[in-house]
């Protein structure tokens, strides 16, 4: 008798576990993002982390080409030295060297430059003393935003500030509402107040490499 009540009773179970299978993994993924998003939120933009907002899943379509971990460089002539401004060393580092490229480029093409022809890569900023300095070094030019070296890598569905240095993100200096309410997932040095934007990284902008 117990074996006759036993087996409708699993199968009972059975059709019960699949109902919550098929049930629960959407429940799951919307809890999951809004925990994420409110996590961020209150804490992540301190350490350069950032939820992803409906800005930056459009853009990452349109930044997906962007890769700073190519062996291999696109084939980018060097800048003549009349289109560059070389400015050397500052308090932090004495032995950096600073260049000023005035020729726009994209971000990607701007960062290949920086290795191929400066062995380096687009500037990493560490601290206000260097952000000052190379906001009066961009001030004459006729552009509005220069690229430095900061990408917002994304990964699931949050995403996180770096540098194509590898060197750590410990100084950030944002315009007013960046860089949550930024498009796109690459970092432009503002030419008047020396602030940082997001901007897409397809855009054609003057840059800035360290070596």
């Amino acid at each position: 008798m117990k074996h006759h009540l036993l087996l409708p009773l699993l199968l009972l179970g059975t059709v019960a576990a699949l109902h919550l299978e098929n049930d629960d993994p959407q429940l799951d993924i919307q809890v999951t993002q809004a925990d994420l998003i409110q996590v961020v939120e209150g804490s992540g933009e301190q350490e350069g982390e950032l939820a992803l907002t409906d800005e930056v899943i459009q853009s990452e379509g349109e930044e997906a080409e962007v890769s700073t971990n190519q062996d291999t460089f696109e084939h980018e002539e060097c800048p003549r030295e009349e289109e560059t401004i070389e400015l050397s060393g500052h308090p932090g580092c004495k032995t950096c060297r600073y260049f000023l490229v005035r020729t726009p480029r994209t971000f990607r093409k701007a960062e290949n430059v920086c290795r191929r022809c400066y062995g380096g890569n687009l500037v990493s900023i560490h601290s206000s003393g260097l952000n000052n300095r190379l906001q009066c070094l961009i001030r004459g030019i006729n552009q509005g935003q220069v690229w430095i070296g900061g990408i917002l890598e994304v990964w699931c569905w949050c995403s996180r500030f770096r540098w194509t240095d590898g060197s750590s993100w410990n100084f950030r200096y944002w315009a007013s509402g960046q860089p949550r309410n930024g498009r796109g997932r690459c970092v432009a040095l503002c030419t008047r107040g020396g602030h940082w934007r997001r901007v897409p990284c397809s855009r054609h902008l003057p840059f800035i490499c360290s070596s």
